[in-house]
């Protein structure tokens, strides 16, 4: 028997998973992830709890499956694609990773907006913000003491767990070209190379960046350690993997040009395939531009930061049902039974914060009255991260590129309501995969490409990846929902930009003691 290990080292939970030969899915096990919010607008989580969560997870899954460790074939993951994390000279982490929720480094990003843009034909993009592995790269090396003392690469939290596992030091750390498509800016990527004018631009030396390498790319094998702590044995070839979003892409058969995507994880992201630069997207569109899994492919990209996250806010800090999975199907089912466009009900998904024309916003319902329950709350949300892709969709299509059907994959494909407005709102026919593992499997079958067990990665996934579902726009529905976009993005661009202000500055109101306040801080409050 052959058998392939997977992890995905996600935001809100990293996966472990067992697959065999033909790709089935024998065991999988997760762990939910911490994130500390140490201060406003920043957020931390910890390497090497993505590390032991990956060991503890293989473990689990060899335990539970009772398969022999000598027929797992090779070892492969994802991580995350916007976040980083400094290492020593040893490998091992000596910062907080710092994932794409963090806002600290948004002095860098206006410093950088000053530069000359050569990213624009470098990279294929033209957007920048404090979330990019870049520019959160420079805060690092600017102020992090530990980094300064003893810091020798940078990495993402899934080349650092794989690294791990390998047993590699810092001169043979790596990043995949998918992965490294999620930098957004400092690389060339049609080269795939790092652009060393870039990085001299950006202060960053060329001394911190990790090897390029494919994701196929054997990177090493299992230590004796760490065969140990995963009850497996020495030697098994670990693969250099990529990216979550691109693996994703690949989990839901999304690897042709013009074949759209909806990630529907943490971070909602949509994406189309494209065959290289597309210079209207890339210069005027406000997309992403990234390098994908499948050799010679590339797509356009635009996502929510706290999409799937805004729902696990309402359900554990709302809710108070932290951890409670069937509260989902509840919510859903109660979103179903509420009319299209939630009796007014609105929502805006910025919990950590906005970006562009609307930077200082906060997450926020609007427009509720004392008969607004829990399904007209629920469907808001579900349709606010519907808005904020018809904005996506419409840059696509004003571009010249046509968007007719999307795949939806990730833990937000069980929606079937979700689905359905999904496909009103964006006039657009989506299906879902039988297959709902998404990055998971594409890591098994990327495994397997890599060591020879598989001849063609396309054609397997064409043969293992069969539709499931399929929801067509209802007219009514797509007709309505262009009407509440237009009173979306007025109450937004027009309205709501003073209030954000005005809440931001009240958040950083302190009180000195109980009953007075700290006039000094109040800055535009009035």
């Amino acid at each position: 028997m052959k058998y392939y290990l997977s992890f995905d080292c996600g935001t809100q939970s990293t996966k472990s998973a067992i697959y065999d030969g033909d790709f089935n899915c024998i065991c999988q096990h997760s762990y939910p992830n911490e994130i500390k919010y140490p201060n406003p607008g920043w957020a931390e989580m910890d390497a090497d709890m993505y590390l032991n969560h990956v060991v503890n997870g293989i473990k689990y899954c060899v335990e539970k499956s009772g398969i022999n460790p000598n027929d797992i074939r090779a070892i492969c993951g994802d991580g995350i694609i916007m976040g980083v994390v400094g290492v020593d000279e040893d490998g091992n982490a000596i910062t907080p990773y710092i994932p794409y929720l963090d806002s600290r480094a948004s002095e860098e990003a206006e410093y950088v907006k000053t530069l000359d843009p050569i990213w624009i034909e470098e990279s294929g993009n033209s957007v920048i913000e404090c979330l990019q592995p870049p520019i959160i790269s420079m805060w690092l090396i600017k102020n992090n003491e530990e980094f300064k003392n003893r810091g020798a690469k940078i990495l993402n939290n899934g080349p650092y767990v794989l690294s791990r596992l390998a047993g590699l030091k810092a001169d043979e750390a790596f990043i995949d070209h998918a992965t490294l498509g999620g930098w957004i800016i400092g690389y060339e990527a049609e080269k795939k190379k790092w652009s060393e004018r870039q990085m001299e631009m950006l202060g960053i030396p060329m001394k911190y960046l990790p090897k390029i390498v494919k994701p196929t790319d054997i990177v090493g094998k299992l230590t004796a350690e760490m065969a140990d702590r995963c009850g497996l044995v020495e030697g098994i070839p670990i693969i250099a993997g990529a990216g979550d979003t691109m693996q994703s892409f690949v989990g839901c058969g999304v690897y042709d040009h013009g074949t759209a995507s909806d990630v529907a994880g943490t971070a909602a992201m949509f994406g189309i395939m494209v065959d290289g630069i597309h210079k209207e997207l890339s210069e005027n569109s406000g997309l992403y531009f990234s390098i994908a899994t499948v050799p010679d492919t590339y797509f356009y990209w635009g996502y929510i930061r706290t999409g799937g996250l805004s729902l696990q806010w309402f359900r554990d800090q709302v809710m108070n049902r932290k951890g409670e999975d069937e509260f989902y199907q509840m919510a859903n089912e109660k979103a179903e039974k509420v009319p299209v466009g939630s009796n007014g009900t609105l929502f805006f998904p910025y919990l950590q914060g906005g970006q562009g024309f609307v930077s200082n916003a906060s997450g926020c319902f609007l427009n509720m009255t004392s008969n607004t329950e829990l399904g007209e709350m629920w469907r808001s949300i579900l349709e606010s991260i519907g808005y904020e892709y018809m904005t996506l969709v419409k840059k696509i299509r004003e571009a010249g590129v046509e968007v007719k059907e999307a795949v939806i994959t990730e833990g937000g494909s069980r929606s079937d309501v979700w689905n359905q407005i999904k496909a009103d709102m964006l006039d657009i026919d989506v299906r879902t995969m039988k297959k709902k593992e998404g990055a998971t499997m594409s890591n098994a079958v990327l495994a397997a490409y890599a060591i020879g067990d598989i001849e063609d990665m396309k054609a397997k996934l064409d043969e293992i990846l069969v539709p499931d579902k399929e929801f067509k726009p209802v007219p009514e529905h797509t007709e309505f929902y262009g009407i509440t976009y237009d009173y979306y993005m007025n109450i937004l661009k027009e309205h709501m930009s003073l209030a954000f202000k005005s809440c931001y500055d009240l958040r950083n109101v302190k009180c000195k003691k109980s009953g007075e306040c700290n006039k000094e801080n109040q800055g535009d409050a009035k």
